[in-house]
């Protein structure tokens, strides 16, 4: 039996704006009743848990919040007043934990500096406390993610182990019962071994979803199952952070990061499936805003095959029950 989708990244913005051409100027006009309808569809597809990907985007020359976070603008021309407290509303009437992003508090294609730059990281725990603040209450409020990410390569980087704890440490000094999640890169090419595990030993975080990297065609499914097997065996071995997996459900409709994001044929998602089913305990995917639409939906964003797949995956679902 494979594994079915059990959660979504979700944003208000896509941070790169040509990857986000079919959905980015719907989405930025959505009403608060769209936002609630988009997150009672991933609910429909039995969908658990909601990744923000961004509480504040910033580029070299502009920056906004999705919250009264006193640190960047609310975002102009804005259809939604709250959108991070609908989320977290409506994600808690249909039962669903959202992981609240910690980012980005410096531009975000500067994954690097930003982690080990201190203007940053102040900025993002004063965020986290506003955020903590204003929305702590809510049930769905399950942990953290932290979208500053940069490549295993090979190894996890010593700044990143250190941009990790030292924000897991702040994050816990809130609410000592929140998870933490990451989902990195570098799935190609890191080494699963007994190095690999120390340092999974002391990376202070409760799951790791690991990018499969079909979208960003630097892996095939045929690839992946290796590269989860290997990582299976490394987490066991660990005995600490749980393994997720951060699947594609994209393709680009052009080069690589320079072209819009459409989605992927069923068929090939099947076969992703197929090969990371085995090792992982949980599959959430990047991601189902702009990549599937409910048929009928007054919240349509994305591209129009996103009915089809949303079709597709649920008949998927029907045949895996």
């Amino acid at each position: 039996m494979l594994k079915t989708i059990k959660g979504s990244w979700f944003e208000f913005q896509h941070h790169n704006i040509p990857e986000g051409k079919y959905w980015n100027p719907i989405c930025r006009h959505f009403s608060e009743e769209q936002w609630r309808e988009k997150i009672r569809e991933m609910k429909s597809l039995d969908m658990e848990y909601i990744v923000l990907l961004c509480s504040s985007l910033v580029y070299e020359n502009y920056a906004e919040s999705y919250f009264d976070s006193g640190i960047y603008p609310f975002a102009k021309d804005f259809g939604c007043p709250n959108p991070i407290e609908v989320l977290l509303d409506e994600a808690e009437k249909q039962d669903m934990k959202v992981f609240m992003s910690v980012g980005y508090y410096g531009f975000w294609e500067h994954a690097y500096e930003n982690m080990i730059d201190p203007e940053v990281t102040k900025r993002a725990f004063v965020a986290m406390e506003k955020l903590y603040a204003q929305f702590g209450h809510f049930k769905s409020f399950y942990g953290w993610y932290y979208p500053d990410e940069v490549c295993i390569n090979k190894y996890f980087n010593d700044d990143f182990m250190d941009y990790v704890n030292r924000y897991s440490a702040f994050a816990h000094s809130l609410n000592k019962d929140h998870k933490i999640l990451i989902a990195p890169y570098g799935t190609n090419i890191l080494v699963a071994d007994d190095k690999y595990v120390s340092q999974l030993e002391k990376l202070d975080c409760d799951f790791i979803a690991y990018q499969d990297e079909v979208g960003v065609r630097k892996s095939t499914p045929d690839q992946t199952e290796a590269y989860y097997a290997a990582l299976k065996k490394a987490h066991d071995k660990a005995g600490r952070a749980a393994l997720w997996a951060d699947m594609e459900v994209f393709e680009f409709e052009g080069d690589v990061y320079r072209s819009a994001l459409i989605p992927a044929k069923m068929e090939r998602i099947e076969r992703q499936l197929k090969s990371i089913s085995p090792y992982v305990e949980k599959v959430l995917i990047y991601e189902y805003l702009g990549m599937m639409n409910k048929p009928g939906t007054t919240a349509f964003c994305g591209h129009p095959d996103s009915i089809q797949l949303y079709r597709d995956y649920q008949e998927f679902l029907r045949r895996n029950k």
